[in-house]
């Protein structure tokens, strides 16, 4: 079963755009996945992405296989790949990354380290991934309320 999140309501149903839960567990087994190749992809294929599990080493890797290969059905090339080592800030429970803290702070306000703390690795990915810059940042304060930070 997935995870969706309420401030992504306005397209789970259709699935049109890549969802937290997808962009989390691509992130986690290094693949890039454009969203016209994700558009490609049948509802199906969707929501197996958003369900399929990708925790262990051996579920990521499978993951990993799954999505490289229906990318490469569907466009006859590979997914772009993540640098690797890139940290997953997400996983860290005592710093909160400087740029959740600024957009917090333009809606006036603090995520306390026990607050953070308390967020899954999910709610905190959503949180670092609606805080980039260049990122449409209009779901920052809904997931900001739907976490109960404010």
């Amino acid at each position: 079963m997935a995870t969706f999140f309420q401030f992504e309501a306005d397209f789970v149903d259709s699935l049109r755009c890549i969802p937290m839960i997808v962009r989390y567990k691509l992130d986690t087994c290094g693949i890039k996945l454009k969203l016209g190749d994700w558009q490609k992809m049948d509802h199906r294929d969707r929501l197996t992405l958003a369900s399929m599990p990708c925790d262990t080493t051996s579920e990521i890797i499978a993951y990993r296989t799954h999505v490289q290969q229906l990318v490469l059905t569907l466009t006859g090339k590979p997914a772009s790949e993540l640098p690797q080592n890139t940290p997953q800030e997400w996983l860290d429970r005592e710093n909160i990354p400087t740029p959740v803290q600024t957009k917090a702070a333009e809606l006036n306000l603090r995520i306390t380290p026990q607050q953070w703390e308390n967020l899954s690795p999910l709610q905190r990915f959503a949180l670092i991934k609606l805080s980039r810059s260049g990122h449409e940042n209009k779901n920052f304060p809904r997931a900001i309320a739907e976490f109960q930070l404010d």
